[in-house]
């Protein structure tokens, strides 16, 4: 492990997006209400029937496919967009799980049932790369504070 957290910040090419503890807790907290709904999904386990298949389409399947595909969208953007390789790590994480949902959802279980499992295990992925990262920028502002505090002495 690194010295200092700074150290650390400098060899990952740093943030351009979570750049401070505020930012990265409010992704780690998307992340967890994220993969609380996708283990609901995995629990009770109701099957997709898809969006291609030849039978009658629910809105709300309609609906959930819209909402994957932007969400997908913005997260592949943020990905693209996004400086040092945790936040690529985190950011590509979270594209893969939201892109699982959006094919899972359009192709159906039939097709790819294991979209449901690689959602889960892509949201606990990013939900541990979240906390490293809340961790670095917590490391990173209490040694600024502790500075900022001998400094004034």
């Amino acid at each position: 492990m690194l010295a200092t957290s700074g150290t650390l910040c400098s060899r990952m090419g740093g943030f351009s997006i979570l750049t401070n503890r505020k930012r990265a807790v409010v992704a780690l907290v998307h992340s967890v209400v994220f993969l609380l709904i996708a283990v609901r999904q995995m629990i009770a386990a109701n099957p997709a029937a898809g969006i291609w298949v030849p039978s009658t389409v629910s809105r709300g399947t309609w609906i959930l496919c819209g909402i994957f595909t932007i969400v997908s969208a913005i997260l592949l953007w943020l990905m693209l967009i996004s400086r040092g390789w945790m936040e690529k790590i985190y950011f590509g994480l979270c594209t893969m799980s939201a892109t699982s949902g959006l094919l899972r959802t359009a192709a159906g279980d039939q097709a790819f049932h294991a979209g449901l499992y690689i959602r889960v295990v892509m949201l606990v992925s990013a939900v541990l790369v979240g906390l490293l990262i809340v961790r670095v920028h917590s490391r990173a502002h209490s040694r600024l504070h502790s500075e900022y505090a001998e400094g004034s002495s």
